[in-house]
């Protein structure tokens, strides 16, 4: 691998910017940027601090400029632009979710076996989560029994608000729960080490008709319970309906001897609760664990954000590039992983029944 990577991004909405960023950040050079036509890529290359707007990402991955390519488009493209990248012999950083169907994404999976190939399921970033993990890994809080949370956001609350995200044609046929509820799932079996196995839900659709005009056909809400290998039962409810949480992530873990809970938009903290008390660890990296310590770069009291976590995820995968291997790095096999979930659950939806997964 050169001394300088040379990223590319595909896509110049939000998400392309946060990892234009942090390739930066991570010492890339941003050779090129392709959007849905040539006009859209020259607008968005002085903004994304790109060499060359390119008017297809095909055109961008057949360049020969890059050597990573990071996939910020809309899910439909995500699978057709990683195995075009993945056969030039390219390193990839694709959006979930990975694919619209767990076949594909098992697939993609597959082919980028021995190749540099990411998922930002970033929230497993946060030093809090690194110390959680490290705690549940040590034997601090004894067997699980329970796993539950939520993951609410309220931006397409109201008919008017629309987004691609929901025809099914380009988001795929799951929205809310592939959209967010993937990164749930992933973060609690990154911090239990325990997999879902079972699976039962319900979907609805609380907005039926939104701004385009087209019947609403993926679901606003989804509530899973769910059992794992290891014997612990929990619950998930997600929601891009909920007034007022903008992107509430909440997970707490109960085990024999404490429990744990983490809460993203307040990522400086970790509840710890045990029979005789209840505590709150604040991140500071001078009591953090060895194993959380590297993802806590600031000083106690300076907060760390998203932002943080996804330039940290981004030099993870830079740092593979040159042949190291990062202690939980998402993979696409983790992208397959959280399809294969995604799966179970519009299943179980479908049929009222558990479904394995």
């Amino acid at each position: 691998m050169r001394e300088t990577v040379r990223a590319g991004i595909i896509g110049t909405g939000f998400m392309g910017r946060v990892h234009a960023r942090a390739a930066r950040l991570a010492g890339a050079r941003v050779t090129g940027v392709a959007g849905s036509g040539l006009a859209k890529a020259q607008q968005a290359a002085p903004l994304l601090g790109a060499d060359q707007a390119y008017a297809t990402g095909a055109e961008l991955i057949e360049s020969g400029d890059v050597d990573v390519v990071h996939i910020c488009t809309p899910n439909h493209l995500h699978a057709p632009l990683a195995l075009a990248a993945l056969d030039r012999g390219l390193a990839v950083v694709c959006e979930k979710p990975l694919a619209t169907d767990a076949a594909t994404a098992a697939l993609l999976a597959d082919r980028a076996a021995g190749a540099v190939a990411t998922v930002p399921f970033v929230y497993r970033f946060h030093a809090m989560v690194r110390e959680a993990r490290q705690r549940v890994a040590a034997g601090d809080i004894g067997r699980i029994s329970v796993i539950q949370g939520s993951y609410l956001q309220d931006w397409l609350l109201r008919p008017e608000d629309d987004n691609w995200r929901a025809d099914p044609a380009v988001g795929g046929p799951s929205r809310t729960f592939a959209d967010i509820g993937s990164h749930w799932c992933d973060l609690a079996e990154f911090v239990t080490g325990d997999r879902i196995t079972a699976v039962s839900a319900q979907t609805a659709v609380v907005i039926d008709e939104r701004a385009s005009n087209a019947p609403v056909l993926t679901e606003d809400v989804a509530i899973v319970q769910f059992r794992t290998a290891a014997g612990a039962v929990g619950t998930v409810t997600t929601s891009q309906v909920a007034p007022g949480r903008k992107n509430r992530l909440f997970l707490e873990i109960s085990g024999a001897a404490a429990s744990l809970a983490f809460d993203q938009e307040q990522p400086e903290l970790l509840w710890l609760g045990r029979r005789e008390g209840s505590s709150t660890l604040v991140r500071d990296p001078e009591t953090l664990s060895a194993a959380a310590r590297p993802y806590s770069p600031l000083p106690a009291g300076h907060a760390q954000g998203y932002h943080d976590c996804f330039d940290a995820f981004v030099a993870d995968t830079y740092t593979a590039l040159r042949g190291e291997r990062p202690d939980g790095l998402p993979t696409f096999a983790d992208g397959a992983r959280a399809a294969l979930i995604c799966d179970a659950v519009l299943a179980s939806a479908g049929t009222g029944r558990w479904t394995e997964v």
